[in-house]
Formats: C-alpha cells, structure tokens, sequence
C-alpha cells in the first residue's frame, strides 16, 4: 500500500495563503503585546504627577491603534484559515469519494455503507477543526507568549522576576508527552464506535419496513441503543483524561499569575520595581494565561484529530484489488467473440472453487443462456466478464483480447449489465433510466422503456417520467423496479448485454414481451441471459446448465429436452406450473 498524507499535501498545495495567515495573526499579536506596555507607561506618568491633556490623548489612541490593528490584522488571518479548513473539508470529502469508486466489491463486501459515511462526516470534519482552530490558536498563543516576554524585557522588568513567574509553566512540555498518547488512542475508540453507530443507523433506516411489519421495535432499538451506549462510554473515558489536561495548563498560568502578584507585589512595596512595572508584568502573565489555554484546547483537539486523520490515511492508501494493467489499452468490442477457456475461480476468502474448468465460446451477435441453481455460480461469471473481480490470466478474451490487458473504462463502457436487483437512485424515473447518460433526449428513454414493458406503468404516474422516486425507488412495485432497471441497460444499447435473471419479478407475458423485443432490438449484437424460468432461455442460441461451478449441460433448447438431466426436468415442472425458486433448489 502507498502511504497517503492527505493534510500534509494540502497544506503544501496552499502553503502561501497559510504563511499570509499566519504572518496576520502574528502581526496582530505582536500589535497587541503593546497594550501592557503602554498601560504600564500610562501608570508610572500618571503615578510621577506628569500626566497632561495631550499625553492622554496621545495614550487613548496609541491603545485606540493597537485595538484596530489587532482586530484587522487578527480577523483577516483567521478568515483565510477557516476558509482554508472549509476547502480542506470540501477537497477530502471529493478525495474520498473518488477513491471509493476504485475499490473493489470485495472491500464493499467487510464494510458497511455507515462506516463509509463515519469517514466522510466525522474524520474529516475533526480534521478540519483541528487545522482551522490549531493554527489560529497555536499561532496566537505562540507569538503572543514570546512578544509578551519581549515587551517584559524591553520595559525593564528585572530578568529573575520574569524567570520566577513563569516557572510553573515549564511543566506544560511534560504534561504535553504524558497526556498526548492517551487522549489519541482514547480519540480513535471513540471514532470507531461513532463509525458502528453510523453503520447501525443506516441498517435501521434501511430496514425500518421490515422492522414495523414483524413488530419487533423494542429489539432494534435495543441494538441501536447498545451501540450509542458503548460511545458514551467511550467518550466518557476520553473526557476524563482531557478534561483533566486542559484543566492542568490552566491552574499552572494562574499559578504564575498568583506568584507575580504576590512577589511581584511584594518588589513593588519595597521599591525594588515601579507601580508601572509591577501593572505590565501582572497584565503581560495575565496575558499569557490565555494562550496556554489555547494551547491545551490545540493539543488536545490535534490529539483527537490525529486519530482521524490516521483512519483517512489508511484509507486511502488501500488498493482496490482490480486494477488496470500499466500497457492496458482500449478496445472495440463491435463483432466481437467472447472466449472463456479452462476458467477456475475461488473467492479470496474462500478455498472451495466457485468455478471449475469452464470452457465458453460466444460467437458475435449470438445469444447465450445460462442456467443453473442457486449459488451454482451464474453471477460469479458475470462478475468475471467485467472484473468486478479479476480472472486467472488468459481465461477470459473478449475479441481475441485478454480482458485483463484491457482498460476497465472500455471495457464496462460496452457492456449493460443489468442485474436481478436493480439499484434505483432517489430521483426522477427519466434519470434513472438515463443514468449512463443524463443529457439522453426523451424520446431514446421513452424507447427503452417502451421496451422494458414500463412505458404505460410509468404515464399512469401524474408526473409521468418526472416521477420522483423514493429512497432506492421504493415509490414502485418490485415488478416496475426491475422494469426500470432493464430500460436503464437497454438505453445504453452496448455491444454487449448481460441479463442477471432481470425479468424473474414479472409475469410470463409480460416477460415473453420483453424477451421479444430484446431480440428484435439486439440483432447482431450479443446478449447473455441468466435466469431460473426456461421461458427466458428457450430462444437462445446456446444453453449451458451450471451446477456447483460447472457446465454440465450444453445446446439448444431442444437439444437439452432431448438429453436426460437438470434442463428436461426442470422443463418438465414449469410445465406443470409449479416451479419457484425454493423448487430449484431442492432439484
């Protein structure tokens, strides 16, 4: 895996604009460092009787300056920070989302859709935080600690005072080492339990039917509420330790405060400093107490961003398992014969082969119908063709071209695969149907779902194909959605087309309907077709009959009623009408 540092390249992408913020906020701090100075130079006039007119006025606005140039300087350097964070935030989340579409089904396959949204919502957004608040407070508490120690310095304040009142705040760097590691490891618990809870909530919403129809309320609520119980227990640790630090780098600036007031206070009575000087160093030490409590706040939130910005790394230095062979080029898949030969595949978790030494020839134009059980490896196939996941080398040709040779943009681009379980976006049902391509003109949607036999289902809507759908197109029937489906992959009007038993949720008519017109529309081109009902077969050119990852039947339809085995007997009970699913299983 390559190492990913996201915020590291961001922030040298906009290196400039940061070193202009920060040098604002630094000259704002440096502008205000004057203001105990000049209380100070204020005192001791006025405490010497050699206060007049002018120089109060003089005093009002130099403090008058030092407030604009703070205000300007300090507002204008943290604007350009959070608007930096903002375009972090916008940047990674698109990053992400790029990257998501290069992994590979099987990541899909050990990661639920709410862990994908912990990444996007709540990583990103930590991280933000932590580079828009870190800079501007670290900035700030930096430069106003060491001006304030200058300014000290140049308005005599003795040098062991100075040393004696900041003496407690050396302490910070140890605090710093021993409560850093702690916070973060506590942090990315409790990330990962929010990235849980995300997980469960989007199951819940998702299955949120089921859950009302079988009545079982009270358990789901009970699993949802155990995942947000173990993220306040999480966060309950994490507060501990936190609070604690940020609590500590506090009381040591009020310590320094009391040990200036108190010494400070006591050099003072005895003459040893002036009254001006005593009010400078009080309100310089009073000064940096703020700044150490932004530092607490800077650390502790890097700590918890840390966590985050590890889990994004990580994230995106993973590979998807498929990728494109560095000579991969494109390829016409016009006219062009699909060649399987010796294929044997086993999933990655699994040793038990999903196919066995399948040997396939599809000539161009022709149809191809696959049958078999469940789990006899049908879809595993289909996978194969268009490497959802990659075939041994040389197993697979398409056009006399090893797929794996091939790019993955052209050779999806040529294939409409239209799967049993249509996925159907929350949006117009013209956009679904146009999905492979948007700017589609009405009349090219209308065909293909003319075609699809959902043309009349869908004009029966009020708003017809401007139908909005609802959320994975719950608004229609099971039948209307795998309708829709299969007009989305007619409209492509691919070289070739995979039918995964897409018309298994209609009625025989409407199905031979379909199947009809698919063989009109798709004359010369190539079409495979997967399904239980033989109705759907029957006119192929070729029938292969799988079970448990091999061919065990082959020919035309007629040809396999004639042979003794899975096909006739199948045959035979969807005759009767009594086949279903749970029919093929058992055979």
């Amino acid at each position: 895996m390559r190492s990913q540092r996201v915020l590291r390249d961001y922030v040298q992408s906009k290196w400039m604009l940061y070193l202009l913020a920060v040098l604002f906020i630094a000259a704002a701090n440096v502008i205000n460092s004057f203001y105990p100075r000049l209380l100070g130079q204020f005192t001791d006039q006025l405490q010497g009787g050699h206060m007049t007119r002018p120089l109060i006025i003089e005093y009002s606005l130099s403090l008058l300056a030092v407030g604009v140039g703070f205000g300007v300087l300090g507002g204008s350097g943290q604007f350009i920070v959070m608007r930096l964070g903002r375009l972090f935030e916008f940047h990674t989340r698109k990053r992400l989302f790029a990257h998501f579409t290069t992994l590979s089904e099987r990541f899909y396959s050990k990661n639920g859709v709410g862990k994908m949204l912990s990444y996007v919502m709540n990583d990103v957004t930590s991280v933000r935080e932590s580079i828009s608040q870190g800079i501007n407070q670290t900035t700030n508490a930096i430069i106003l600690i060491f001006s304030a120690l200058a300014m000290m310095l140049l308005s005599h304040i003795p040098l062991y005072l100075i040393v004696v009142c900041i003496l407690p705040l050396l302490f910070i760097p140890w605090l710093v080492t021993r409560f850093g590691p702690v916070i973060r490891k506590r942090s990315l618990t409790v990330q990962e339990s929010l990235s849980k809870m995300t997980e469960s909530a989007e199951e819940q919403f998702g299955g949120i039917r089921v859950t009302k129809k079988f009545a079982v309320e009270p358990i789901m609520i009970g699993r949802f509420g155990a995942t947000v119980d173990r993220i306040r227990d999480n966060q309950l640790k994490l507060v501990r330790v936190s609070s604690l630090f940020q609590a500590l780098i506090p009381f040591l600036g009020a310590l320094s405060l009391v040990i200036t007031i108190v010494y400070g206070g006591y050099l003072t009575i005895h003459n040893r400093i002036s009254l001006g000087n005593f009010v400078a160093l009080s309100l310089y030490v009073r000064m940096m107490v703020n700044p150490l409590q932004q530092i607490g706040n800077v650390i502790n939130t890097m700590q918890r961003s840390r966590a985050s910005l590890e889990r994004i790394n990580d994230l995106l230095s993973k590979e998807g398992d498929i990728q494109e062979a560095e000579s991969a080029r494109a390829c016409s898949l016009d006219h062009a014969a699909i060649e399987i030969d010796g294929l044997t595949f086993a999933y990655p978790d699994s040793e038990r082969p999903a196919l066995n030494d399948i040997r396939l020839r599809v000539e161009p134009g022709k149809t191809l119908g696959i049958l078999g059980k469940t789990g006899s490896g049908k879809t595993t196939l289909i996978k194969l063709m268009l490497r959802v996941y990659d075939p041994p080398a040389g197993t697979i040709r398409i056009g006399g071209e090893d797929i794996r040779e091939l790019t993955l943009e052209s050779l999806r681009d040529q294939i409409a695969y239209v799967p049993q379980e249509g996925f159907l976006f929350s949006t117009t049902i013209r956009d679904n149907i146009a999905f492979y391509r948007r700017d589609s003109a009405l009349d090219k949607v209308e065909d293909a779902a003319k075609q699809a036999q959902i043309y009349r289902s869908i004009t029966e809507f009020p708003d017809g194909f401007e139908t909005k759908l609802g959320e994975r197109g719950v608004t229609l029937s099971g039948g209307q959605r795998q309708r829709t489906s299969l007009a989305r992959g007619l409209i492509k009007r691919s070289p070739i087309l995979i039918l995964d038993d897409s018309v298994s949720a209609v009625d025989a008519v409407t199905e031979k309907s379909i199947i009809d017109t698919i063989r009109e529309e798709r004359k010369g081109k190539t079409t495979i077709v997967i399904a239980h009902r033989i109705s759907a077969l029957k006119h192929a050119d070729e029938i292969v009959v799988l079970d448990e990852g091999r061919i065990i039947q082959r020919g035309t339809h007629e040809q396999l009623l004639n042979q003794a085995g899975l096909y006739a007997t199948l045959h035979a009970i969807q005759e009767e009408g009594s086949f279903d699913d749970e029919g093929l299983q058992a055979l």
